[in-house]
């Protein structure tokens, strides 16, 4: 019961308060200036002018914004392209965390321009109404105003002729009283004569005349004025006033409008800033740590193992001449292959004393590289070559087109002479073939740079660098006097077959790879027997030293092969191709002698049964044969 009489008490307070809120809002709609305020005139005149003077501040303050706006949109264009990646720092654009900054700034570029979109509608929309808004209500106020001071003048001057009029009739009254009083006491006065009380008889007469006419014209200002004054407070006066409270109503619902306005203007661009903080957010959740990573191994890796272990090298059981070339061979591979291991864009090889016997110079890039990139680390060297054919193969699309554009307008013109002289086209033609015709023996040599390139073992993936691994650094080379010594090699003493820097270097090497001849010893071994040539050679010691000079640092002996006697024979019990250095191809159910047994590593070394064609000797997965040694 309590409820329901609380719930009706909330309802009839809450129907009260909604009815006089429309009595309140009709009242104000039948209320005016022109009634209510009839004696304000003075103070709606300053109301009127503060009103105007706030719109004008209001224009002001979005001045100012506008001004703020423009600049910090100016500032962060700058900053933008203050942050831009220089052309130097491209090549991390490959990295996610690069793409993702370079989309950021791309996003505070649209940021900036949004910025930029709503000072220009607050400049040209809002502060342009506010301003003409501003000056059509002062021109309409001082036109009121003047209106009224009209008004106000003409009332005055009605009034003051009343009064004049006032004044007049109460001297004439009292000058006829005067009269009156003057006669009575001549006609009394027994003195004077019969002409003295006539003439003060006419003087009251006229000035009883003279009381009327005032009188008379003291009734009609009278009635002038009141008239008047019930026109001017009637009608004239709120008339100019209801003018005013229009005025004032225009400037208020213009006030209300501009702020609306200036609000649209902002949430016009929400939208799209929205969209530029989506992406923004979008281009840090692109960041992928882990891609990232790869790249960067993919970008650094030189395809170099790391440095082994430096064995003891005992003086009393070597060669000292032997072991100091040794030292000094090993000592240049291990500083060549631990820096293109950690800094391989800035690999740099030092030229040997005696460079000058038969080196094979290349001619320099524009960034100081080397023209077949031999001077990189192998895998960077194969990326740097198949990015330089895939921009020639790109030049060479281009100019294809360019010269097929060319050719047609040959073939238009010399079908319509008017429309031009074929022989302008014809040098243009010339051009346009000879330098395609560069490009393609650009692309060509390329393409052949990369093919060695790729022939080239790395030292990974070398056998008889795993053997040579096995064997710690021992290594047996027969020197040309036939003589056999020992060499404790440290780790990074890498064989001609084991795809060292330096072999990187020299292309007369790598032919030698492919057509499986060494030229040291007259073709009696090939390179990939592991047998051929020693890092400890000095120059003029026979062809292999001459080839070996184009490295620029690392010179061989020439050496004599040992022939070994078969230990076994085995069945290829699948077919394989040799991919690396050291190894030889072999058919599904060949017979090869077995003349070195598996140590480990997962290579046999086998031998061909007559077979002189520079592949008689080499390694074979053991997975792939069956052997049967010899008792």
């Amino acid at each position: 019961m309590l409820a329901l009489l609380a719930s009706g008490l909330s309802r009839s307070s809450s129907n009260n308060k909604l009815a006089e809120s429309e009595n309140s809002a009709q009242n104000s709609n039948n209320m005016s200036w022109g009634t209510e305020l009839w004696d304000q005139n003075e103070n709606l005149a300053i109301h009127t002018n503060r009103g105007i003077d706030a719109l004008d501040k209001f224009a002001n303050f979005l001045r100012d914004r506008v001004a703020i706006e423009t600049e910090y949109a100016g500032k962060l264009r700058r900053l933008v392209k203050n942050y831009q990646p220089k052309k130097k720092e491209e090549e991390d654009n490959e990295f996610t965390s690069v793409q993702a900054f370079r989309n950021l700034l791309k996003e505070v570029g649209d940021l900036a321009g949004q910025r930029e979109v709503v000072s220009e509608s607050l400049q040209l929309q809002i502060i342009a109404g506010v301003t003409l808004l501003s000056k059509t209500l002062r021109e309409d106020r001082k036109k009121c105003l003047s209106d009224g001071a009209t008004l106000q003048q003409n009332l005055t001057t009605q009034l003051s002729s009343l009064d004049r009029a006032k004044r007049n009739y109460e001297k004439a009254y009292r000058d006829s009283e005067k009269a009156v009083d003057s006669y009575k006491r001549a006609d009394m006065d027994l003195n004077l004569s019969r002409a003295e009380v006539e003439r003060y008889k006419n003087v009251m007469t006229s000035k009883i005349q003279q009381s009327d006419d005032a009188k008379n014209e003291y009734a009609n200002q009278l009635q002038k004025t009141n008239n008047l004054q019930q026109q001017h407070y009637s009608m004239l006066l709120p008339s100019v006033l209801n003018r005013l409270q229009e005025l004032d109503e225009k400037r208020t619902r213009g006030f209300r409008e501009f702020i609306v306005g200036a609000a649209d203007v902002e949430s016009s661009v929400a939208p799209i800033i929205a969209r530029c903080m989506e992406g923004i957010v979008k281009a840090g959740e692109s960041i992928n740590e882990k891609e990232d990573t790869f790249k960067v191994i993919e970008r650094y890796q030189s395809g170099f193992t790391p440095p082994r272990d430096i064995p003891f090298e005992d003086l009393s059981k070597c060669d000292p001449d032997s072991v100091q070339e040794s030292h000094y061979s090993n000592s240049t591979s291990n500083h060549l292959t631990i820096r293109g291991t950690m800094s391989a864009n800035k690999l740099k090889k030092r030229v040997g004393i005696f460079n000058i016997f038969g080196s094979n110079k290349n001619s320099l890039t524009a960034d100081g590289q080397k023209e077949d990139f031999s001077d990189l680390p192998p895998n960077q060297r194969r990326k740097k070559l198949q990015a330089k054919i895939a921009e020639l193969t790109q030049n060479i699309a281009q100019e294809t087109k360019a010269r097929d554009g060319l050719m047609k307008m040959k073939i238009v013109y010399e079908a319509n002479s008017s429309l031009g002289n074929p022989m302008t086209v014809e040098g243009q033609l010339n051009e346009s073939e000879h330098k395609l015709e560069k490009l393609k023996v650009d692309l060509k040599k390329y393409q052949g740079f990369l093919e060695k390139a790729s022939q080239v073992p790395t030292a990974t993936s070398s056998p008889q660098a795993s053997r040579n691994q096995l064997q710690n650094g021992h290594r047996t080379s027969r020197h040309s006097n036939g003589s056999a010594d020992d060499h404790h090699d440290d780790g990074d003493d890498q064989p001609d077959d084991a795809g060292s820097l330096s072999r990187s270097d020299s292309e007369d090497n790598v032919a030698q790879i492919q057509n499986g001849h060494n030229n040291n010893n007259n073709g009696s071994a090939s390179p990939e027997s592991g047998l051929g040539t020693s890092h400890t050679s000095l120059p003029g010691s026979g062809q292999g030293s001459a080839n070996e000079n184009a490295i620029g640092e690392d010179t061989y002996y020439e050496t004599e092969v040992e022939t070994l006697n078969p230990v076994g024979k085995c069945r290829a019990l699948y077919p394989f191709e040799a991919s690396s250095e050291g190894s030889i191809p072999m058919s599904e159910g060949e017979e090869l002698q077995v003349i070195e047994i598996d140590q480990g590593d997962g290579w046999t070394r086998v031998r061909r049964e007559n077979n002189s064609n520079g592949w008689d000797e080499g390694f074979v997965p053991t997975s792939y044969i069956e052997c049967t040694l010899y008792a």
